[in-house]
């Protein structure tokens, strides 16, 4: 499975739950840091059918937890991370839209814009659209519906 003498024990997770909205949402996100960046693999099922074919906005955000009010039950994610505060899409934390198939995602892709270390102790989060990847500042991927903090 795994390529280039990469363990199969990552350097940082995820276990992603849905919000009390969407509680069929499961899943992880694995970090190994490899050849300057980092490789991630995402694992989620669960997801709700969306009016964008099915496509879901995915970053790292600099909060450190995944409770909130009702309004935004993941309100204490904050914002992207973004250390250094550039536009959106390039923060930090901004990572590719996942594609969603009946409910069900797995992908793995590689960035250089962090390392596992840099992000333990961040938020992963998934909303219930895509990132535009142009609007400012989070490119209306809209609402919050998937979290987990990074361990």
């Amino acid at each position: 499975y795994m390529q280039n003498n990469l363990s199969l024990t990552s350097d940082a997770y995820a276990s992603i739950k849905g919000s009390s909205a969407y509680p069929n949402i499961q899943g992880e996100v694995h970090f190994y840091g490899v050849h300057g960046g980092t490789i991630v693999t995402v694992h989620i099922t669960g997801l709700p059918e969306n009016s964008s074919g099915n496509f879901y906005g995915f970053h790292i955000h600099e909060g450190r937890s995944c409770t909130g009010n009702t309004a935004d039950p993941f309100k204490d994610a904050g914002g992207h991370y973004n250390p250094e505060k550039k536009p959106h899409p390039y923060h930090v934390g901004d990572m590719p839209v996942l594609m969603g198939n009946k409910g069900m995602v797995w992908c793995e892709f590689y960035t250089d814009r962090f390392f596992p270390e840099d992000i333990i102790g961040r938020t992963v989060i998934i909303h219930d659209m895509p990132d535009d990847f142009r609007s400012q500042p989070s490119g209306d991927s809209g609402t919050k519906i998937g979290c987990g903090v990074i361990k």
